[in-house]
């Protein structure tokens, strides 16, 4: 059996605005939940032009309000910004309003540029490496259970709710599959961000893996990006607004979407040629039969059940077919 959840950006698409784009995250869960996917999580990103999800947590009591089944959560909080008090409170209060629903996705990445991340941190320089301590206190607040030599062992994170929100260490190397197994917690694989080291990553975290009082055993996801039509042709098609969005991205430019007949004209060089093909390495592309076989290879690779889904192309129809062929396929 093959589990599909989401992953979603909210991205903004060329001509369209940041509002736009939260409803179609919101039209994109409420399809999701239709369908039976498992989870829907969406993203923070900062100063950055065509992302438009910033604070995950707002966005996921919207979401959740608007939906009644499937399980919300992020992919994730950026946790080296913050205090995983203050995080451990939000998760909590979500946990209460939605019981059962809700998923907690930390990140280690810094948020952005160096610049970016001081005016999140608001100008303290935390050190990264103080990551693994984050979670921790973060797993002691949300389940009531800070050691007494802690110094903030006598603080307790409110509301008090019957359950917990399920806690998520993403990660694309094998350091970060080996703290997740440590502290206990659920794995995932960005396997959209960097494919290169995805075995190494999840037999790190199988074999090394903890019981915790929230996870007693291992439990791990991948997320990959996914493009499907009913022609490999249209699907090809489809591929080139990501392909250029990718490459903005990773220039540091604009970011918002190009529609297809524009990010086919934009000029390239041989090393952005080369970088395409190079990305193309995250992604599925092409008809439900091929998407099928080779998501099932990666199952048998990765050896998890459950597959993220992240789609970032220009036509919003065509965004919401690829989940509705991949709905046909497996659930």
């Amino acid at each position: 059996m093959i589990k599909l959840s989401v992953l979603d950006q909210s991205v903004i698409r060329k001509g369209e605005t940041a509002s736009i784009s939260f409803m179609q995250t919101l039209e994109l869960a409420k399809l999701s939940e239709e369908l039976g996917y498992t989870r829907f999580w969406v993203a923070e990103h900062h100063n950055t032009s065509g992302i438009a999800g910033t604070s995950p947590e707002i966005l996921i009591s919207h979401i959740a309000a608007n939906t009644s089944t499937i399980r919300i959560g992020s992919g994730g909080v950026l946790l080296p910004q913050y205090s995983p008090y203050k995080v451990a409170e939000n998760f909590k209060l979500l946990e209460t309003l939605y019981p059962n629903r809700i998923d907690l996705g930390i990140g280690r990445s810094p948020g952005g540029s160096p610049a970016t991340r001081l005016a999140l941190t608001d100008s303290l320089r935390k050190s990264m490496n103080e990551f693994p301590r984050q979670i921790s206190d973060l797993q002691g607040y949300l389940d009531d259970s800070i050691p007494d030599s802690h110094p903030y062992h006598n603080v307790k994170a409110y509301p008090v709710s019957d359950g917990s929100p399920e806690l998520w260490i993403l990660g694309v190397t094998h350091r970060g599959a080996r703290l997740s197994a440590e502290k206990g917690t659920a794995f995932t694989f960005g396997h959209f961000i960097n494919p290169e080291n995805g075995m190494r990553a999840m037999e790190t975290y199988r074999e090394n893996f903890q019981p915790s009082i929230s996870l007693k055993t291992p439990k791990t996801n991948v997320c990959i990006f996914v493009i499907c039509a009913p022609t490999q042709e249209r699907a090809e098609e489809i591929a080139i607004s990501q392909d250029i969005w990718l490459l903005s991205v990773e220039k540091g430019l604009d970011t918002h979407i190009l529609p297809v007949h524009e990010a086919n004209n934009v000029k390239l060089n041989k090393k952005d040629k080369e970088r395409i093909v190079e990305n193309r390495r995250r992604m599925v592309i092409g008809t439900p039969k091929k998407v099928r076989e080779e998501i099932i290879q990666l199952r048998d690779y990765y050896k998890t059940e459950e597959f993220m889904i992240i789609n970032n192309t220009y036509d919003f129809q065509e965004k919401l077919q690829t989940y509705k062929l991949l709905a046909e396929q497996f659930l």
